[in-house]
């Protein structure tokens, strides 16, 4: 019998991270269309080809075999002789096909997030209000909603535990829904040693979900874009949260197409039960930014590794060979090939989410 995780974590994967993949291509492809570059396949899935499905203005669109995302084939993508091509064209229309994959991402990213606020996010609420805490002292009730905290709106539990962290032994204004009205609370979170952290936290309280709020587009528009903040500069402060003791390496550890369709799979899951599409468009939203950061990293092969060769072009007023380039990249593929496959094992052996 197939495992359900098994299930889901394919489903996940068709349903989020192929159609994200794409996403970034299409990105590629618009712009180099765009920019008058000549693009001669546009495949879905990875070769080998299964079949041609048309041809349009010179591009040919096709049906691959492996079913993981697709790619761009434009002309003279390494070679400047070809007239054209990606390589013959502009440093700024280089720069502009190359960053617009993960450009895509990004704007995909806050739009995924936008309509998970605008059709509602679970609330974060108010549970259990320990005796003597700050919670109780401020006259935080079991059931409130939080809904802004410092100012911003709380969409989910891990920006309410940041922004108390960042308020030890200071004021915190929080706004809360309580019987239908909007009361202001002031609570002063305790610095850490001043409460036992394996029994409760500096507020005192537990945290459940509550029913839906919906956000009204300007609102839900606001949320979206912070929340495209928070996750691109916790990319950059992910070394010193490792040398800080913040993050273990277990929870910081990369992962392979194998650990991001579990993660997937169990967002697609609990949308599913909850009858919910948050957990799903939130879920593709971090995706989003996670591939577009990635393919924006300075290393051979990748979007950002192909942008410094375009910019170190730009310092020294040459092209760097394009041989050497082109072998530079050959080098660094065959490094993520292979440290791609050490993921994949690591995934399958020791996955994100236990099989049982």
């Amino acid at each position: 019998m197939i495992n359900a995780h098994l299930l889901w974590a394919i489903g996940g994967f068709l349903i989020i991270l192929t159609p994200i993949v794409i996403i970034h291509e299409l990105g590629h492809f618009w712009a180099a269309k765009l920019s008058k570059i000549r693009v001669e396949e546009f495949g879905f899935g990875l070769p080998p080809r299964a079949v041609k499905l048309f041809e349009r203005n010179g591009t040919m669109y096709t049906l691959n075999w492996i079913p993981v995302g697709g790619f761009v084939r434009p002309a003279g993508e390494d070679n400047p002789d070809i007239p054209g091509g990606l390589a013959a064209a502009s440093k700024k229309a280089r720069l502009f096909v190359l960053a617009a994959g993960p450009g895509m991402n990004f704007i995909a990213a806050i739009v995924l997030f936008w309509l998970a606020l605008l059709l509602g996010a679970p609330a974060v609420q108010v549970g259990d209000v320990n005796a003597g805490s700050p919670a109780e002292i401020a006259g935080l009730q079991s059931g409130d909603i939080i809904l802004k905290a410092d100012g911003n709106m709380v969409m989910n539990s891990n920006m309410l535990i940041n922004a108390v962290n960042e308020h030890a032994g200071m004021p915190l204004e929080l706004i809360v829904k309580r019987n239908e009205e909007e009361v202001t609370v002031n609570v002063t979170p305790r610095r850490a040693g001043e409460y036992d952290p394996a029994t409760e936290g500096p507020l005192g309280i537990g945290l459940t979900l509550g029913p839906s709020i919906r956000r009204n587009p300007v609102d839900a528009m606001s949320g979206s874009l912070r929340f495209m903040w928070e996750y691109v500069t916790l990319y950059a402060r992910l070394p010193s949260m490792l040398i800080n003791g913040e993050i273990s390496p277990s929870e910081a550890r990369p992962v392979s197409i194998v650990g991001i369709s579990q993660i997937a799979g169990e967002a697609a899951e609990t949308s599913a039960s909850n009858r919910t599409l948050y957990p799903i468009l939130t879920m593709a939203s971090f995706i989003s930014v996670a591939l577009g950061i990635t393919n924006l990293l300075p290393i051979p092969a990748l979007d950002g590794g192909r942008i410094l060769f375009v910019l170190i072009e730009a310092i020294r007023g040459r092209r760097i060979e394009p041989e050497r380039e082109g072998m530079v990249h050959v080098i660094g593929m065959l490094v993520l090939l292979i440290l791609m496959a050490v993921l994949i094992v690591q995934d399958i052996i020791n996955p994100i989410i236990p099989i049982q």
